[in-house]
């Protein structure tokens, strides 16, 4: 099937008229949809692999939304569990001085934070240095601590924790990352939705006691093993928090969710199991009602050579790291170039480079150069007359041919990126149409053509910067008007 170029050139007429809806669907309408994203422990700031899943989940939450779903877009605190108790330990030991302890957490960061736990601690009146460092004693609520704790490792926990807390929220808030829900994994306790998860289960037939522990029968569900929910001294295993942080989503008064999406880090990869039939257990559907997506490591590349070491905290790079080094432009947009599922080379050279190697600033310049086209035209004395005024079958040239192309496919390429919860398709889209916007360019004179032709072109112009400017916004990437 071969369409005239009429035919063909509809597209330009669809753009125009549509502007920034040109793309989006509705079969996604009714649904809502729960991504939760990055979800990193506030024990340290944000590595690297968390900072591709903020760009990857922020783009594709809002590919999502461009497919008529209703998203919320989530961050889930670990702040119950051994790896607070392990960052206390280890403030405390910066504090005084001491070797990090050996499950500990070490780096610039953990010194700055203890210095700031003690400064606010002063300034409340209280000498954090001077409380008890032996077991046992009371938290601020009274209640006596758990084997091991002290007095002073818990001031510094309740101090520290929220100072962490800020600093992943302003972190976030600079890579432009939104989120509408911050839940703690605490209040899973605290409110007894632990409790009544694992009750519900057990309304289901799926727990028993076996060896003094509580266990979800889980290989009912396709699981290759059962799974301890509450041990033998009865505290509770870490999986009982995710059975309860599931139903939570599915049950909570406020967009429940029709669907839960995980994005987790490859580490994660053998959880997959058990939350699969943690789902089935609640009578939802696996890969329907949840659905699990694992994210690959990023190699940070430099001269041609691996980066590993974060000079805050002696670990691996850092957002605040990378932010020091590219633009957030540049970052974001590398992000997405690959499926989260591959691994990815982010090279900071490149990122940084002002020229067309680099495809944020290739894509940037295409939508620039069309603004400048359009304002050469103007101060011309040319103006855009309208769709209606347009011979669409002037549009012959195969440069042109190939951009109506393009934006024809655009709807589809939306779709596909939301079917395949892969953002990564749409910046291949758009660094191909700036491609093809620029041999279009070089090709096919604009000013100089006869004026019937020129009006067309002008549509082209127009309908591929308004495609361009609908990637970049959607990505949280600048639209320059000039470069």
């Amino acid at each position: 099937i071969t369409l005239d170029s009429a035919s063909a050139a509809a597209v330009v007429d669809k753009v125009l008229a549509d502007g920034a809806g040109y793309g989006k669907n509705a079969h996604l309408g009714g649904k809502t949809l729960n991504l939760e994203f990055v979800s990193a422990n506030p024990t340290g700031p944000i590595h690297i692999g968390g900072t591709r899943w903020a760009a990857v989940g922020d783009s594709m939450a809002r590919v999502l939304e461009a497919n008529g779903a209703k998203v919320v877009r989530e961050y889930y605190f670990n702040d119950h569990g051994e790896q607070i108790n392990r960052f206390a330990k280890s403030l405390v030991a910066a504090a005084h001085g001491e070797e990090t302890p050996i499950d500990g957490y070490k780096g610039k960061y953990i010194n700055e934070i203890a210095d700031r736990v003690i400064a606010e601690a002063e300034a409340d009146g209280v000498d954090v240095l001077s409380l008890p460092r032996v077991d046992g004693g009371l938290d601020k609520d009274g209640n006596p601590l758990g084997e091991g704790d002290s007095e002073q490792r818990e001031e510094f926990r309740k101090r520290a924790v929220p100072m962490m807390f800020d600093e992943i929220q302003r972190s976030m808030k600079e890579f432009r990352v939104r989120f509408d829900v911050w839940f703690h994994e605490n209040n899973l306790y605290k409110d007894g939705e632990v409790d009544r998860a694992i009750e519900e289960l057990r309304s289901r037939g799926d727990i028993f006691e076996k060896d003094g522990a509580t266990w979800f029968e889980s290989t009912k569900h396709g699981d290759d093993k059962d799974r301890v929910i509450i041990k033998s001294n009865g505290d509770f295993a870490y999986f009982a928090a995710d059975i309860a942080y599931y139903w939570n989503k599915r049950h909570r008064a406020v967009d429940p969710a029709d669907v839960a999406i995980y994005m987790l880090g490859a580490d994660h990869h053998g959880y997959i199991g058990r939350m699969m039939a943690m789902c089935a257990a609640f009578g939802d559907e696996p890969g329907v009602n949840m659905q699990i997506l694992i994210g690959q490591l990023v190699n940070v590349m430099k001269d041609g050579k691996p980066v590993r070491m974060s000079k805050r905290t002696g670990k691996a790079i850092t957002l605040t790291d990378l932010l020091d080094e590219v633009p957030i432009d540049s970052a974001r947009f590398f992000f997405n170039q690959r499926e989260s599922s591959s691994t990815l080379d982010f090279d900071l050279d490149l990122a940084v480079r002002n020229d067309s190697e680099n495809p944020v600033y290739y894509v940037q310049y295409a939508h620039a150069r069309i603004c400048s086209v359009l304002k050469k035209l103007e101060a011309a004395g040319v103006t855009f007359e309208g769709a209606d005024a347009l011979d669409a079958s002037l549009l012959t040239d195969p440069s042109e041919q190939a951009l109506l192309r393009l934006l024809s496919a655009f709807p589809a390429e939306i779709a596909a990126a939301a079917e395949k919860y892969d953002p990564a398709r749409i910046t291949r889209y758009v660094i191909d149409i700036a491609t093809a916007f620029h041999r279009f360019y070089n090709a096919c004179r604009i000013l100089e053509a006869d004026p019937a032709v020129r009006q067309c072109r002008m549509a082209l112009c127009l309908a591929v910067r308004s495609v361009i400017r609908n990637v970049l916004t959607m990505f949280k990437v600048t639209v320059p008007e000039s470069m």
